[in-house]
């Protein structure tokens, strides 16, 4: 499975942005697909998943009211729809995907990056 994300940027303080990961490769119709992020000199964090098939969603408690992830399973796509961005948002995202379990499969990261 390989994963591309894409959509971070440099926002101010309040702004919206929606990051954006395309996936492809093996059959992934049971995988769950996840955001993760990582601020410089921190531990990878936990952002949010959805469960391909069924949609199930969890959030990371720095997610909880402001994210919300999202798919198109038609155009293999999963979307991470971020409201109220705040500077303790920034950090490098992840996409990544696993068929159960540790995520195994993860994408480049993209770079969002909020001014206060």
């Amino acid at each position: 499975v390989q994963l591309q994300a894409s959509g971070g940027g440099l926002v101010q303080a309040g702004d919206s942005l929606r990051l954006s990961c395309a996936i492809s490769g093996r059959d992934f119709s049971d995988y769950v697909m996840g955001w993760f992020r990582q601020a410089p000199g921190k531990a990878r964090e936990f952002v949010a998943s959805i469960m391909w098939d069924i949609g199930s969603i969890s959030y990371g408690d720095s997610a909880k009211g402001r994210f919300t992830i999202s798919k198109d399973n038609a155009k293999n796509m999963v979307y991470l729809q971020m409201n109220n961005l705040k500077p303790e948002d920034t950090a490098v995202y992840y996409c990544a995907a696993t068929p159960s379990g540790m995520f195994r499969y993860w994408g480049q990261g993209t770079q969002v990056t909020v001014s206060s």
